[in-house]
């Protein structure tokens, strides 16, 4: 078993999508809506995407808990991951958010799902830190060792380095701070963008880590267990080929798989030698999602993924079918019954 990666997830099925006007400022990978293309027109676009990508997962028999979101105010709803993030152990972090019009994206539906589903001993919620100013935008902000428990966090305003000492400190993970910034010197808003770490193969933009000494620091401390170093351009950064996530699926037969999730966009940007390299431990899923893409983030980001032990005295849900669900995935509500295998 990987503790690296996950084998169930959380997706949020947003049915209002544009980018969000409150980050444009700061995320240098946001683009604007097709000239002529109308808010319901992207809106049925990214479901459709963020539909496929939820298939996706499924084929390869990772298990996916689907959340519908019907409030137009949420426009970077589809992305969970910065507000919520689940740790060995059972313990559930909380995250305080930059742009106040994603704050109302946390939900307790869905922590209480994962108390109701997993077993989670205690949920720490940093989101009272917002009125100070003082913000970590989850696995968004910070790339995670689960194996080393090391934190890989490009320092921005989206990710003080007080409070990820903090949360360092309560979930038992080294920091490793450093700053990155594109070739005109615009500071990465989000680590996730430049950096992935699975269990054996790690993709990460090195060459955007302007000081070197701490650059051999962040290649030496990824690649002392045996993982492989995969070094990304800049330019396949904002192809999106650095957020992507490895997950573990299973086989129609029932045997263990490792993927690497990513968006059609971000495989067509990898050369054949790195490939070669991320499959040489997973294989690569990848699922073209240029609507969400407009958003400043990908497949990474679409995606939460649970470290947590399902309940074994959960009480099965009787009447739902998978048949419903994957006729009407708007009507899903966190449970989603179409791939139930095993872990």
């Amino acid at each position: 078993m990987s503790a690296q990666a996950p084998s169930r997830v959380i997706l949020v099925r947003a049915r209002s999508f544009v980018p969000n006007p409150a980050t444009a400022a700061d995320n240098a990978f946001q683009s604007e809506v097709p000239e002529g293309q109308s808010v319901q027109d992207t809106s049925q676009r990214a479901l459709a995407e963020m539909d496929a990508v939820a298939q996706a997962l499924r084929d390869v028999g990772v298990t996916v808990h689907v959340f519908a979101d019907d409030d137009h105010t949420r426009p970077d709803s589809v992305f969970p991951n910065n507000w919520l993030s689940t740790h060995a152990g059972g313990y559930v972090a909380v995250y305080p958010m930059y742009a106040s019009n994603r704050r109302h994206e946390r939900r307790t539906d869905v922590l209480e799902m994962l108390k109701s589903t997993y077993r989670v001993q205690a949920i720490v919620d940093y989101s009272g830190l917002e009125p100070d100013g003082i913000f970590l935008e989850g696995t968004g902000a910070m790339v995670l060792d689960h194996v080393s428990r090391v934190a890989y966090t490009a320092v921005s305003h989206r990710a003080d380095t007080h409070v990820l000492e903090r949360f360092c400190t309560d979930f038992n993970y080294e920091p490793m701070a450093f700053e990155a910034v594109d070739s005109e010197g615009v500071p990465v808003y989000h680590t996730n963008v430049m950096a992935c770490v699975g269990t054996d193969v790690a993709l990460v933009a090195l060459e955007l880590i302007r000081d070197e000494a701490r650059r051999e620091q962040v290649r030496q401390r990824l690649s002392i267990n045996g993982r492989r170093v995969v070094e990304l351009t800049e330019q396949q950064v904002r192809e999106f080929a650095g957020n992507a996530v490895e997950l573990r699926g299973r086989t129609p037969e029932g045997r263990k798989r490792y993927v690497m999730a990513m968006s059609g966009r971000a495989r067509r940007s990898l050369r054949p030698d790195q490939v070669e390299a991320i499959e040489a431990s997973c294989e690569i899923v990848a699922v073209d999602i240029p609507t969400i893409e407009l958003a400043g983030g990908s497949v990474r980001c679409m995606i939460a993924g649970i470290h947590l032990d399902p309940r074994t005295d959960r009480v099965p849900e009787p009447t739902a079918t998978a048949e419903a669900i994957d006729e009407s995935p708007r009507t899903a509500d966190g449970q989603d019954l179409a791939d139930q295998r095993p872990a």
